[in-house]
């Protein structure tokens, strides 16, 4: 006898074909938890981008944020996330990393995680990135490191060169592919950095996965440079209006296609959960808001309707772009597949329907399952 779940989107694609887009689940790459980042994939296949768990803030205990709930993600068709920790890994542990994506997975999610943090030497779980990657089913690649930013740990580009190198071997021996998710801050040496890695090693560009790279106009533009040399690079969708106000580029997937860059190299992520801190020219602390889930629907519904981009780019950035780079078999409608699976009001590009891994998660716009707090 079929599972119910699966007649009833068999029932709902028939009945919904002339109104809604069928789509793989978003793949959410950035979360943040700044502690804790995930990633989220959108219903057309299923959505990707990285979202965080909960993060410390960076205005004291009391701005430590809160934690993602399981309808963060899936009311915006998001099915799988991946996480990782920020600027407090002290506060905020990869054993409370690890739990999460654990407790997530038991409610339904697809959730991977990567070891590390924003500083180097990493932390790890294992004493090992090697080994956390191996052993640890739950972590996919290291992240996400800091460059760029007054927060970082000013790595070097011997200590980036190693890194890189060992979560590569690490992927191989595990069958991942130990990705180095990089968060680029607002200083303008931009990506320097890592091009100076692959210029004195044998680690090549595409081993790097930076993120934020929308923080404005000089460092989009060091991204589509990066792009060229045949790296990926990332898009925040959670923001700010002091950073709208000072730069933040809202069109940048359009822009990027505009100028060029081939649709598998741009990506998107939320960044849900992490704070989103506001710092003068000086660094000071001006405000500080939260990270959003939603607002990675909010911006694939945005460069749809708003600056035209064709919907099976937006899609791919945060489906089956994701995935590939974080070598995940997710992103996409095929057999043998997991069924991650969203169907899309075709007017409002709205998650009307959402399944991951074969049971409904959405309904009518309306989550059948909530989280065990919720």
């Amino acid at each position: 006898m079929p599972d119910a779940s699966i007649i009833l989107l068999c029932v709902a694609v028939i009945a919904y074909m002339a109104t809604v887009f069928i789509t793989p689940g978003v793949f959410n790459a950035e979360p943040d938890s700044h502690t804790v980042q995930l990633s989220q994939y959108q219903a057309v296949n299923d959505q990707q981008s990285p979202p965080v768990f909960a993060q410390g803030g960076e205005a004291g205990f009391a701005s430590r944020t809160p934690e993602m709930n399981l309808t963060d993600a899936t009311l915006s068709g998001t099915t799988t996330v991946v996480a990782a920790l920020g600027t407090d890994s002290s506060s905020r542990t990869l054993t409370n990393l690890v739990a999460k994506a654990k407790g997530l997975k038991e409610q339904g999610l697809n959730v991977f995680c990567h070891t590390g943090s924003y500083h180097l030497p990493a932390k790890t779980l294992t004493h090992s990135i090697t080994d956390d990657i191996m052993y640890i089913e739950e972590f996919i690649g290291v992240g996400e490191v800091a460059i760029s930013d007054h927060r970082s740990s000013q790595p070097t580009v011997q200590q980036l060169a190693e890194l890189a190198a060992e979560a590569k071997v690490a992927g191989m021996l595990s069958g991942k592919k130990g990705t180095v998710s990089i968060h680029v801050g607002p200083v303008d040496s931009h990506l320097s950095i890592l091009h100076q890695v692959a210029e004195q090693s044998d680690i090549k560009l595409k081993q790097f996965y930076p993120t934020h790279m929308n923080r404005n106009k000089a460092l989009l533009d060091a991204g589509i440079h990066f792009c060229d040399q045949g790296g990926t690079i990332d898009f925040t969708t959670s923001t700010t209006d002091y950073d709208l106000a000072h730069g933040e580029y809202a069109a940048a997937l359009a822009y990027c296609l505009e100028q060029g860059v081939a649709p598998n190299q741009l990506t998107m992520s939320s960044d849900g959960h992490a704070s989103l801190p506001i710092f003068d020219k000086d660094f000071n602390l001006l405000g500080l808001e939260v990270g959003k889930e939603a607002s990675l629907l909010s911006s694939f519904q945005q460069a749809v309707k708003e600056y035209n981009v064709p919907i099976e780019h937006a899609l791919m950035s945060i489906t089956s772009n994701p995935a590939d780079i974080l070598g995940l078999d997710k992103g996409r409608l095929k057999a043998t597949s997991d069924a991650d699976v969203v169907l899309l009001d075709k007017e409002t590009l709205t998650p009307e329907y959402v399944w991951a891994n074969g049971t409904l998660m959405v309904q009518n716009t309306h989550a059948v399952i909530k989280g065990v707090f919720e």
